[in-house]
């Protein structure tokens, strides 16, 4: 049977993570859960949350409609529980990474800040096959239909147990609960969903804010297709040698 660590960034208590793993499970994945104890939205492929002599704590926990599968909430980073679930801390080493559903869609380069995504290409460096799932609900939601996933999980979640070790998809879907979209691959866009911007700089400090990214994304990119009411997956890559050579010949 195929083993799925299901993790996220948003914590062990978010309803997306509930809702991943459900969908795992009635896909006829062994999973386990172990997410962070705590909120790591942005910590990207980070490995925080050791202690200073090297332990990493974590718990077991009861969710609620989820009885019979195994979940910890972890002390430390997503990326650094992907990477120890590699080695074995939480029973058989996943062959399949899923993260999320984030609160919230990442795409575009900005991707690189994500603690979804983060812990999706760190399994996939590490032997398993990632997918991080996103809901796009925007700045300011009012409702979340985690259930606007599940075709799409469904149907990545096939296709990726089809693909080399290390390949990781990374799927964006619009918060509705409407029909269906189309699912369409995009590229990745040069901003993200949101985009940070200075508003103040002095001698002691820095300040940033988050700003809805603005119109007019690259058409066919992940974030113009996002815009547009398609589900979005791009294949991404993960740490690799870049065409360029450093030293000229």
């Amino acid at each position: 049977m195929t083993v799925a660590l299901v993790t996220n960034d948003d914590g062990i208590d978010s309803a997306g993570l509930h809702r991943l793993a459900l969908l795992a499970s009635d896909a006829g994945l062994e999973v386990t859960i172990a997410a962070p104890a705590a909120q790591s939205s942005g910590s990207s492929a980070s490995i925080t949350g050791a202690a200073t002599d090297g332990r990493i704590r974590f718990e077991r926990r009861e969710l609620e409609g989820l009885e019979g599968i195994p979940a910890y909430a972890v002390q430390a980073a997503p990326a650094l529980i992907a990477l120890i679930a590699a080695h074995g801390a939480f029973g058989p080493v996943p062959d399949l990474v899923l993260s999320g559903i984030n609160r919230g869609a990442n795409v575009g380069r900005a991707i690189l800040h994500s603690g979804t995504v983060g812990a999706a290409l760190t399994g996939g460096v590490n032997g398993a096959r990632g997918l991080a799932v996103s809901l796009d609900v925007g700045m300011h939601p009012e409702e979340f239909h985690w259930d606007a996933a599940t075709p799409f999980v469904l149907q990545l979640l096939s296709r990726l147990q089809e693909t080399p070790t290390g390949t990781v998809f990374n799927l964006n879907v619009p918060n509705h609960n409407g029909p269906d979209p189309e699912l369409r691959e995009g590229s990745l866009a040069a901003f993200g969903i949101v985009q940070t911007t200075m508003t103040r700089n002095d001698e002691e400090h820095t300040r940033l804010s988050v700003a809805d990214t603005p119109a007019g994304q690259e058409p066919g990119s992940d974030a113009a297709l996002l815009a547009a009411g398609f589900a979005t997956v791009t294949s991404i890559a993960s740490i690799s040698e870049a065409a360029e050579a450093a030293l000229q010949a």
